[in-house]
């Protein structure tokens, strides 16, 4: 779907959308800030700090007479929660999404990309799987997605079959999961969990709309597990090293996306050892640096 940045745009009945200015390799082209219903509206996932698009998507509904009325995060990862306390300081709206422990060891780290990871966000109504956000012009509902980060949720749209899927599913290539605050396990029951709805379009928040979400889910389980045999693989073929498995299987990859895959290898890893297929070979707990070796 074409997009022009700066700009906020009409994508389904009561459904809008600005793209954030915010490129990069992992989050393609930027953030979608979804902008749903008509009047007081509910804006999903605001973005990074920083960026252009609160002031743009004030304006643009300021032409219209109408307010953001509530904000509403997919989980807390910066680029989509950083620009949330300016919106809120600006409208006065409240937020909402799962909350997460103040002492999560994830907060303050850096993530894949160089930057903060986590900016959590203190919600004044903090939300649970199938809570519901509602207000005259539409009704979201919470659907709990971990496994790309522990506070994940999608929500759906009560008319018109949306589900926007955050970064559980994206328009453009496969999410990250990315140990500690990613969990393959949690991630493939996601998947399976949303295989089983009946949701006829997916807005994600990177990349365009998802029109066969059930196939292209699938598509995303194929390919998970097909990592899964590549890291057997390696395993057999006397890799014991993360660090000697991500040149095995991401031949050429760019240097700049060396950490994501690596981190993606643990994951799959750690699922791994979760099937008992695998297990570590050093005391300590699963890390990094930890070696591994094929059971049975």
């Amino acid at each position: 779907m074409p997009f022009e940045y700066g700009k906020l745009e009409r994508i389904a009945p009561g459904v809008r959308r600005i793209v954030c200015e915010n490129p990069g390799p992992f989050t393609f082209k930027g953030t979608n800030l979804y902008v749903v219903g008509e009047g007081d509206v509910a804006a999903i996932d605001p973005g990074p700090a920083g960026g252009a698009q609160v002031d743009l998507l004030l304006d643009a509904l300021r032409q219209t007479g109408e307010r953001v009325a509530h904000i509403i995060l997919t989980h807390c990862h910066a680029d989509h929660s950083g620009a949330a306390a300016a919106l809120k300081e600006r409208t006065g709206a409240p937020t909402y999404g799962m909350a997460r422990k103040i002492d999560d060891p994830v907060i303050g780290k850096r993530g894949p990309s160089g930057g903060d990871f986590v900016i959590p966000v203190a919600f004044d109504v903090p939300l649970l799987h199938a809570d519901t956000v509602r207000d005259a012009s539409f009704e979201l509902h919470a659907v709990h997605t971990p496994g790309h980060a522990p506070d994940h949720l999608c929500f759906r749209l009560a008319d018109g079959d949306i589900l926007f899927s955050g970064d559980t599913v994206m328009g453009w290539n496969t999410s990250v999961v990315a140990p500690p605050e990613g969990n393959m396990g949690d991630y493939l029951r996601s998947l399976d969990m949303l295989i089983g709805r009946n949701d006829a379009v997916y807005f994600p928040a990177h990349g365009g709309p998802v029109r066969e979400p059930q196939r292209f889910v699938k598509a995303l389980i194929f390919h998970r597990r097909w990592r899964e045999l590549e890291v057997l693989e390696a395993l057999r073929a006397g890799a014991t090293s993360i660090g000697d498995m991500v040149p095995r299987i991401y031949n050429g990859l760019e240097p700049a996306l060396v950490p994501a895959a690596a981190l993606s290898v643990f994951a799959t890893l750690e699922h791994l050892v979760e099937k008992q297929l695998v297990a570590a070979t050093r005391p300590g707990s699963l890390d990094m640096a930890q070696e591994f070796a094929l059971l049975g």
